[in-house]
């Protein structure tokens, strides 16, 4: 790792990422050569591809041209259309998202010819500012270069666009974000400078890897980081608890896979389905743990167990979240709606011939499962690409905040 002075910094004019230091030196070592792509997955998508779209031009000659460019340099090129559609049909694929009946309205910003560290994270601010909307959440997918025999893609290391820090201190416990105190402690040796009065609130860099450039990180622009303070309907004395949460979720670490061909730097977004902020990040014991804290305030009695204090405050907990993002105008959906949505989307699969990929682990929410339609269910469980998936290499940079992928 280089110990050499912090990066210039760079803007795009209207309050880009901020480039904060380069975390290694380069040029890097020769990167391991991609696998040429699977002729097989690649005519399967083609042909999946013009069955549901009733593309006029005949098959055959498209998958020649596959053909030919795979055979000549280990790899093809999707076309636009081609592109659009497979990240559609990745999210519909996708066995872990209960939000899946809106996948025909995934926007997908086409970003292969982008290779710069800086260009990857100046879009990835723009993608927040979209997705972001107002408010008004819009699905949205930014496609960055593929991995290929000739030149391997861009990497972001973090686990979504925005998470926050995590301070550990002496005593071992930690201020912000348990899941993401190491990550912290890496940027922070790296040069990343935290705001000098810190919260438990504040926005990691970005962290963005080429085989040519090595890793750096981005700060976050502050315009790009909607957040939501957390209220309650009934109980005033929540807002004291100083909450809050980023309006959107963008998942950056996770392939998106087409036909064969692999896209590392892929971040995608729909919107928050309440039970994740309040049931999960605000609730579980290695996350927030903000449990026990509601428990007191509320004055309920924690030294049993069946007195169901856990329960009652988490069902605040997720009162609160949905209550401060619908009085912030910001896109959210309950547990409840959400599990008829996907019983909906479920119907309209079987109706179009189609089997739909469900992992009840991760389908079933984290509150109130049995109250839920979808956990009366078995459901197909192969999922088939397109898809997103979760790579060990990539799941471990996003927590330990290394190794880097080009080292």
């Amino acid at each position: 790792m280089s110990g050499e002075a912090p990066e210039a910094v760079f803007s795009g004019g209207s309050g880009a990422a901020e480039r904060t230091r380069r975390l290694r030196p380069v040029p890097p070592p020769p990167a391991p050569r991609a696998p040429a792509v699977d002729l097989a997955e690649a005519e399967e998508f083609l042909r999946l591809f013009h069955a549901e779209n009733q593309v006029e031009a005949p098959i055959q000659q498209r998958l020649a041209r596959m053909r030919y460019e795979v055979e000549t340099t280990g790899t093809y090129r999707h076309t636009p259309d081609e592109l659009s559609y497979g990240a559609k049909v990745a999210w519909r694929n996708s066995a872990r998202c209960i939000g899946r009946l809106y996948w025909r309205s995934l926007k997908v910003r086409d970003l292969r010819d982008v290779h710069t560290v800086s260009g990857v994270a100046a879009h990835c601010v723009e993608h927040l500012r979209m997705a972001t909307n107002g408010g008004k959440i819009r699905p949205l997918i930014s496609v960055f270069p593929p991995e290929t025999p000739a030149r391997p893609a861009p990497r972001i290391w973090n686990e979504q666009l925005i998470r926050y820090a995590g301070y550990r201190g002496q005593d071992g416990k930690v201020l912000g974000d348990p899941r993401y105190a190491r990550f912290t402690e890496i940027v922070t040796g790296f040069g990343w400078r935290a705001p000098a009065r810190r919260t438990g609130f504040d926005p990691l860099p970005l962290v963005v890897e080429t085989r040519e450039e090595g890793a750096h990180m981005f700060a976050l622009p502050p315009d790009a980081v909607h957040e939501v303070p957390m209220t309650h309907p009934d109980l005033p004395w929540f807002a004291e608890l100083g909450l809050r949460w980023h309006a959107v979720p963008v998942i950056s670490n996770m392939r998106l896979s087409i036909g064969g061909v692999s896209y590392p730097a892929a971040p995608f977004n729909g919107w928050y389905m309440g039970t994740e902020i309040g049931a999960r990040n605000f609730a579980d014991n290695d996350r927030y743990n903000l449990v026990p804290v509601v428990a007191e305030r509320l004055g309920l009695d924690t030294s049993r167990e069946d007195t169901l204090w856990r329960d009652r405050a988490l069902v605040e907990l997720n009162r609160a979240v949905l209550h401060s993002y619908q009085q912030a105008g910001v896109t959210i959906t309950d547990h409840h709606t959400e599990s008829h949505r996907f019983l909906t989307h479920l119907a309209k699969e079987e109706s179009a011939g189609r089997k739909c990929p469900v992992d009840w682990s991760w389908i079933v929410p984290p509150m109130s499962g049995a109250q839920t339609p979808v956990f009366h269910r078995y459901y197909d469980t192969e999922a088939p690409g397109p898809n997103y998936y979760a790579d060990d290499e990539a799941t471990q940079r996003a927590l330990t905040g290394g190794p880097p992928h080009f080292a």
